[in-house]
């Protein structure tokens, strides 16, 4: 419940790509300072598990998140460098057993009416719409969140800066994954995180 409750008051995660450890640590700091304290670091570089320790360790605020864990080996990893949630691209039972054997939230992904009753099924009803635009946009979730009335989602792929706030105007939506904050000098990354954090 408190992970709900982080990520409707975050209203916009950043989706983060390290490439270069040192990136990290000013990456993320630029990023709280901006008001923007849940992030998800990907897990599609050599140095995202080093990057998710460093930010754990040196950002003060940051509640610093894994994405990209398609299996439990994966979530095993992302939890032992200080991921304190972990987000999925899909949804299976692999996935959502670790996330209890290592007590640590996740927000598996669904695209699907079916999707959506496997992780009711397996006690889920907090979920990633992924991929947000190339699975028929806000009216498509509009769509799947009507039987699904007790469901949240957290849509994200293809949202952008503009789109987002039609996105957040819809109640079953908690927040938004994005990357258009990232880029840029450090300041200029904390000035879109600043008016990212203002999205309501």
């Amino acid at each position: 419940m408190e992970f709900v409750e982080n990520l409707k008051r975050a209203r916009l995660v950043p989706v983060i790509v390290i490439k270069e450890l040192g990136h990290a640590v000013p990456l993320a700091k630029a990023l709280v300072e901006g008001g923007l304290n849940i992030l998800e670091v990907t897990l599609r570089t050599p140095a995202a598990l080093d990057a998710i320790r460093a930010i754990s360790a040196e950002v003060k605020g940051a509640f610093v998140g894994a994405g990209t864990v398609i299996n439990g080996q994966q979530f095993a990893d992302a939890a032992g460098a200080g991921a304190k949630f972990v987000v999925s691209p899909g949804l299976t039972e692999e996935v959502v057993q670790a996330s209890r054997t290592h007590q640590v939230p996740i927000l598996p992904g669904v695209a699907t009416a079916s999707d959506i009753m496997r992780g009711l099924g397996l006690g889920l009803k907090t979920f990633k719409f992924f991929p947000a635009e190339a699975s028929g946009g806000l009216k498509a979730l509009k769509a799947l969140a009507a039987p699904f009335y007790q469901c949240r989602f957290c849509p994200t792929g293809g949202i952008t800066e503009a789109s987002a706030p039609e996105w957040l105007a819809f109640a079953p939506v908690l927040c938004v994954g994005g990357s258009w904050v990232i880029g840029g000098t450090m300041a200029e990354v904390e000035a879109k995180a600043r008016a990212a954090a203002g999205l309501r």
